[in-house]
């Protein structure tokens, strides 16, 4: 047993975990964690898509209750068929795009460089949306309609651009569209449950012939490491908003953008570049 690969599972776990909900985009993260710790191969790649079902599954834990409310009521109460149309409206877009370029992403864009940049872009997208008015007309997700799905699904679209983040782009398009600070993040969550599985279930019908049984143990530790992590940071995250607006992650986004352009410029660390 490689030890030492399975320490960097564990890192990359825990860091898929803190970071998948939050506006500062996972897959950023695991890149240039994946980049430092020399864990950026095929098999990093398909990696950093498995351990995300850790991340989805401790959503689902997290709100079981109102996910079996829904699937119960599904073609009898017209919330929780209205919740599922969402849900379908706001998934569409996204998974239509990533089908058809998800190799070209994959190719020049799951790279350091590229994904500094998107975290200063989405940095001053986030600080730009939070000095706007925000009038809320959307207090509760059961509330949303069709429309703010479809919307909300394509601004989705933008977190195909690794460092962007998916739930940056939901909860900030949401707050744009007027829903509450809640409302928005836990639709991002419930959004998430959806892409996730279908982007996590392809990669590995992609690439089952990594899944060998020497890489089983990796996969486990990075699957339960991102469960426990994602609960903690769900559960922290609904804490945070009932108290702050997003602002602190716009600055964070920045500086982490900031560092890896200068490390790279300077030469202090060689990331990798896009071909």
């Amino acid at each position: 047993m490689d030890w030492l690969l399975l320490i960097k599972a564990l890192i990359l776990g825990i860091v898929e975990g803190l970071t998948e909900f939050l506006p500062v985009s996972s897959t950023g993260h695991l890149i240039l964690i994946g980049d430092l710790l020399d864990f950026n191969d095929e098999r990093g790649k398909v990696f950093t898509i498995v351990i995300q079902l850790g991340a989805i599954l401790a959503v689902c834990w997290e709100y079981r209750v109102k996910i079996s409310t829904v699937l119960r009521g599904i073609g009898s109460q017209e919330d929780a068929n209205r919740f599922g149309l969402n849900l379908i409206i706001a998934f569409l877009p996204a998974a239509i795009l990533g089908f058809l370029f998800i190799g070209g992403i994959k190719q020049y864009l799951f790279q350091p460089t590229p994904v500094a940049l998107a975290f200063i872009f989405g940095g001053i997208l986030i600080l730009w949306i939070e000095r706007k008015k925000h009038s809320v007309t959307v207090e509760q997700v059961e509330d949303m309609n069709w429309k703010h799905a479809l919307k909300i699904g394509c601004i989705q679209c933008l977190a195909l651009i690794p460092g962007t983040s998916r739930s940056g782009a939901t909860i900030i398009g949401g707050l744009f569209l007027g829903l509450s600070r809640k409302t928005a993040t836990e639709f991002s969550f419930f959004l998430a449950i959806p892409i996730m599985f279908a982007a996590t279930f392809y990669d590995i019908y992609k690439h089952h012939d990594i899944l060998y049984i020497d890489n089983i143990g990796i996969f486990l530790v990075g699957l339960v490491a991102a469960f426990i992590s994602s609960l903690l940071a769900v559960r922290g995250l609904l804490h945070f908003i009932s108290h702050h607006n997003f602002t602190i992650f716009a600055w964070y986004r920045i500086f982490f953008g900031m560092v890896i352009l200068a490390t790279a410029y300077f030469k202090i660390i060689k990331w990798s570049i896009a071909s």
